[in-house]
């Protein structure tokens, strides 16, 4: 992600937590309370450390940050993130909900909706029951 990119996510309240190992930075995963809700945002490991764990374990530590439902939005065709987020109790929402919660929460373009995915965690759920 480009510094500027960086800087204005970092000024709309996205909060960054990183994973270091040996002084290196392997992952880095943020969160961003909106509105009513937690999104997760900006979700990377290293290829190398990838399917070590670090993924979840910076997942884990953000859900402890909130107390809100929590979001995330991912790429349709990025099944290895729909299935990670799966894993740690996420599920996919209706294509209409898809809809309605990217315009709700996110600032992405028509394009991006169309080809992106919503999961969502049990609170979410929770509340629509």
């Amino acid at each position: 992600m480009p510094e500027d990119e960086l800087r204005a996510e970092i000024a709309a309240g996205v909060r960054f937590f990183g994973w270091f190992e040996d002084g290196e930075l392997l992952g880095v995963m943020g969160i961003q309370d909106v509105q009513d809700v937690t999104l997760i945002r900006h979700a990377y490991v290293a290829t190398r450390a990838r399917r070590g764990g670090i993924g979840g374990k910076l997942l884990a530590h953000l859900l402890t940050l909130t107390n809100r439902p929590v979001l995330v939005g991912t790429w349709r065709a990025a099944a290895w993130a729909v299935d990670f987020y799966a894993r740690y109790g996420f599920h996919l929402v209706t294509d209409a909900e898809k809809n309605f919660l990217l315009k709700k929460y996110w600032t992405i373009s028509e394009r991006q909706i169309e080809t992106s995915v919503v999961l969502a965690d049990a609170r979410w759920r929770a509340l629509r029951l």
